[in-house]
């Protein structure tokens, strides 16, 4: 079970104590009166149709604020109108306006480290990748000292503090990403599952949360240090978190985040330590225990930012079906899946547009598919469901983020949200993964449906990677609203044993984030369709329960949940 303290920067930093867990089993006689209705027919060729126009050269990239959102918006409002969805905003339109920034760093900026008369002066993309969120034309650090924070993690329940009470204000905090791996004491070559999940990465290993604490304690700058394996990707990827960033439009002007933030390469980073006179891997290990206290590096560093300033109007996209009940329609369940991706970039082979064809074009495909589904059957569920494409997942939930702070049905009314983020094109598994399993009683459905699939639920195989808390879902989890974020299973149909985590594996390392995310040849939809239905089949039967689907006891968004409803008097 995945346990994080994440309101704190939502709220407070911190989340009240969990309680022990109760079984996830329910009755699922319960589910809806009358008959389950059977899987809907979902079309591999409008599915490749999609994924093919959305990844094309024409649409380029789907950059927020670009043509390439100007044609995905229209395209998939187009898609919903074909399949007979309504409007989904409450204006009456398919469109929700999220208003948005876009920051973009001039590539000429260095980070200077200096000791004495020693100085060590890094190069953009190549070592350290670096912004600013302050909506501002210029920021910078001056001599800012260094100041080692371990993991920069402040997690009570777990009586750890890497901070210590020491005051970083005006400092420049190093970071390593991920959580603090803490030994089992029964077992030292295992981590101990009681404490920060074991090998699941909670909240407190996201770079977000790093970045966030760091900026709420007065930090002037905040420098993590990439690793492949805690990241959960290679340095590659960091480096496509260059050039136009985009951030809500805040009326602050975020002004209260640090004057930078961004990422240091290992190989750098080590030579940093060094230059400080430390040894990076035995403060690593250091920053692994409870005693560990903050270091200072006796390193400075410097730094000039100039900006490039665009506000701009991004958008979702939004589509409905009214529910059958007059008495329920104002409920709803969610179905989302991001259209953005990366636009036009760095130039990766030749080629400088960064497609996404799986990362996403393959969920906004499922989400006109599975829109498409329930409104060709006669049977509508009793409450309404909502169909929502976001914009600005790949630059932090932008457009979850805006409609949770902005619902078009109040989210103490949305039973459920079902995430669509990058679905499976190598062929048909015996199972299916669900990452954060073990979270809500939305995991028996899922298990109910893929049963009737002759297939298995299975937990995340790469928890380490945090997923759970990267993709669109997870702004409404933290709003208290239950999530299924499904994935490809691991156990394809007719291959090798090791294909699906070698599958897995190639596509981080060679396509993720990356120009070359695009259609390729041998793709098989066959596992993409079973999933599809199974989430059908799983929105359905939620959409039509007589009750909410509820945390399970021991998650850490139960309470939120809980004192959501009570206060809006919605029932379970």
């Amino acid at each position: 079970m995945k346990r994080t303290v994440l309101v704190s920067l939502l709220l407070t930093l911190a989340l009240p104590a969990v309680t022990p867990k109760r079984s996830a089993s329910f009755a699922f006689a319960r589910w809806q009166t009358g008959s389950t209705p059977d899987f809907p027919a979902i079309d591999a060729n409008a599915l490749m149709d999609h994924i093919k126009v959305l990844s094309s050269d024409r649409f380029e990239g789907r950059a927020p604020g670009s043509r390439g959102e100007d044609l995905t918006i229209r395209y998939i409002e187009d898609q919903f109108r074909k399949h007979g969805l309504g409007a989904g905003n409450v204006d009456g339109s398919y469109l929700q306006e999220v208003p948005m920034v876009g920051l973009t760093p001039e590539p000429t900026i260095t980070l200077l480290f200096k000791k004495d008369s020693e100085e060590a002066r890094l190069n953009y993309l190549a070592d350290f990748v670096a912004w600013t969120r302050r909506v501002v034309p210029t920021t910078s650090l001056n001599n800012s000292p260094l100041l080692f924070v371990g993991y920069g993690v402040q997690a009570p329940e777990f009586d750890w503090d890497d901070y210590k009470g020491v005051d970083v204000r005006g400092r420049t905090l190093v970071m390593l990403v991920n959580d603090p791996p803490v030994p089992d004491p029964g077992d030292p070559a295992r981590l101990d599952p009681r404490v920060f999940g074991g090998d699941m990465m909670t909240y407190y290993g996201r770079w977000t949360y790093k970045f966030d604490i760091g900026a709420a304690k007065g930090a002037a700058g905040i420098l993590l240090v990439h690793e492949t394996g805690p990241a959960g990707y290679p340095w590659s990827v960091v480096e496509s978190f260059g050039g136009e960033r985009f951030d809500l439009l805040a009326p602050d002007r975020n002004m209260g985040k640090a004057s930078l933030e961004g990422w240091i390469s290992l190989d750098q980073a080590r030579k940093m330590f060094a230059m400080a006179g430390q040894d990076f891997e035995s403060l690593k290990k250091q920053a692994a225990r409870r005693s560990f206290r903050p270091v200072a590096l006796a390193v400075t560093v410097s730094a000039d930012l100039h900006n490039q300033i665009r506000d701009l109007e991004s958008h979702n996209v939004l589509a409905k079906l009214e529910g059958s009940d007059p008495q329920l329609k104002g409920e709803c369940l969610v179905y989302t899946a991001h259209w953005d991706h990366f636009g036009i970039g760095q130039p990766v082979d030749g080629d400088p547009i960064y497609h996404g064809a799986v990362d996403n074009a393959s969920g906004v495909a499922g989400l006109i598919e599975i829109g498409g589904a329930f409104a060709k059957r006669p049977e509508r569920p009793k409450r309404s469901i909502l169909f929502l494409a976001t914009t600005g997942e790949e630059q932090g939930l932008i457009g979850a983020e805006y409609y949770v702070a902005n619902p078009v049905f109040p989210l103490a009314k949305t039973l459920a949200v079902i995430n669509l983020d990058g679905l499976n094109v190598y062929g048909r598994t015996k199972d299916v993964t669900l990452i954060g399993l073990g979270n809500s009683e939305l995991d028996d459905y899922a298990r109910r449906a893929a049963s009737a699939q002759g297939r298995e639920v299975r937990a995340d195989p790469d928890p380490e990677k945090g997923l759970f808390y990267r993709s669109d879902h997870f702004s409404f989890v933290k709003r208290g609203v239950p999530a299924l974020d499904p994935a490809s299973g691991i156990q394809y149909v007719g291959k090798p044993a090791d294909f699906g985590r070698n599958i897995r594996g190639e596509y981080t390392a060679r396509d993720y984030h990356k120009p070359s995310d695009k259609v390729k040849s041998g793709w098989d939809l066959g596992g993409m369709i079973e999933d599809l239905q199974l989430l059908w089949m799983v929105g359905y039967q939620v959409a039509s329960a007589d009750r909410y689907p509820e945390w399970n006891t021991a998650s850490e968004f139960k309470a939120t949940r809980d004192a959501q409803l009570k206060a809006a008097g919605a029932h379970q």
